[in-house]
């Protein structure tokens, strides 16, 4: 052959995820060759096209390894100033998310602490909390802004989670969430807020690049309806795509609103209605399960996930890393929770945190282990998948490959 291809692993299991009906798509005594950041063989090795030494430049056993694909964590507020330990003491203590929310603390509290931070030092907390991701197998990452809520701060934001990827050397996705929370200046003025948000930030947003899509957070402490349809009329005249938080905490509507436009996901969903499903369903929007702050909030009430699958909405999974109701640094945690609190079996939780996150970022070249796919892959320390969602933390990831380098 004229061009031999970059790496080849061989004596490997793989599960490749496809939907071909067999569990997790797995390819017993198998082979993993790619080629300029491209997977160009993921099948049985008695199907190799040659001797492997003639096929890849660097060739390497597995020595009977699983490998999936890279994980992709695809709903994250990974850049942030401080922390906020003391809020989940005031939750042991008996208060709400809501009370502490309307007494300044919550998302509020955040800001102050965000805007105060020069870039640099931004930079380097965030690496630490994205490195943790990084060695628990993730090769991709959405990063929302938010904790900024004026145009600098939310820039300054979006260009660290962009500096996360490119130290790191996985694929950061970010995420303009200037629809948080209103901050400290516009007290009283909400509407005013999503005037600045609709007429100044984002049109700067948009101009600069540094977004891939825009979020809201659709609550009876943040956004109303209303409010966020104006943000989201924004977005779509700017050919930003939209995803949304939804019906957290009541259903206000947002699994429907997010529909509506197109959203590529919508997420939380522990109120969504059986009307919100099916219009998720009706335009194709992913379910972001976030059962990590759902379990740091102590919440009680399920997303409807029976409904999810009878209407065909595809569900993901993420860490909702955050400082306040989120504390995740293991996205493998929130697997373990999406089926030990939603019930959700091991390989929909494995294919919630490759393929269908992946769809949740609008991503199509990854999630999978086929060929021309990105070579973003896991290699695992188990002797089945379903030990990524079993194992209670520990170190199972032996290396994770982003673009066909190796990471970790």
């Amino acid at each position: 052959m004229n061009a031999r291809w970059d790496g080849l692993l061989t004596d490997c299991r793989l599960a490749t995820l496809r939907d071909d009906g067999t569990p997790y798509g797995a390819i017993e005594r198998a082979a993993l060759g790619w080629h300029q950041g491209r997977i160009v063989f993921a099948g049985a090795q008695s199907e190799l096209p040659g001797a492997p030494d003639a096929l890849a430049t660097h060739v390497e056993s597995a020595a009977g390894a699983w490998i999936t694909p890279g994980l992709i964590d695809c709903h994250t507020h990974l850049v942030f100033g401080g922390d906020r330990a003391g809020e989940f003491e005031l939750r042991l203590n008996g208060a709400s998310y809501e009370e502490i929310a309307r007494a300044g603390g919550g998302i509020v509290s955040s800001v102050e602490k965000t805007r105060a931070v020069n870039p640099e030092a931004l930079l380097a907390s965030s690496l630490r909390r994205a490195r943790a991701l990084l060695r628990d197998g993730v090769t991709t990452l959405e990063i929302k802004s938010g904790y900024g809520l004026d145009l600098d701060s939310e820039t300054k934001m979006l260009e660290v989670a962009r500096g996360v990827g490119a130290v790191l050397g996985v694929d950061v996705r970010t995420t303009f969430l200037g629809a948080h929370a209103v901050p400290p200046e516009f007290a009283g003025r909400q509407s005013d807020y999503v005037d600045e948000i609709c007429i100044r930030m984002l049109p700067a947003i948009a101009r600069s690049g540094v977004a891939d899509a825009v979020d809201a957070f659709c609550e009876n402490i943040a956004f109303t309806p209303g409010e966020t349809r104006r943000v989201f009329e924004a977005a779509r005249a700017l050919g930003l795509p939209v995803k949304l938080h939804a019906d957290q905490l009541s259903d206000s509507g947002g699994a429907a609103l997010a529909a509506e436009f197109g959203a590529l996901s919508a997420d939380h969903l522990e109120f969504t209605s059986e009307a919100g499903v099916r219009a998720m369903a009706a335009a194709g929007s992913v379910a972001v399960l976030l059962p990590a702050a759902f379990y740091a909030l102590r919440e009680t009430q399920l997303p409807p996930v029976a409904s999810l699958r009878a209407h065909g909405v595809p569900i993901a999974v993420a860490s909702d890393l955050n400082p306040g109701t989120s504390p995740m640094l293991s996205l493998r945690l929130a697997l373990n929770m999406a089926c030990t609190l939603f019930r959700l079996t091991p390989a929909e939780a494995l294919r919630g945190a490759t393929v269908n996150a992946a769809r949740a970022l609008g991503l199509s070249d990854r999630g999978l282990l086929v060929p021309g796919l990105r070579a973003d892959f896991t290699v695992w320390n188990i002797d089945h998948p379903a030990e990524l969602c079993y194992w209670i933390g520990g170190d199972l990831a032996r290396a994770v490959y982003a673009g066909g380098m190796r990471r970790h």
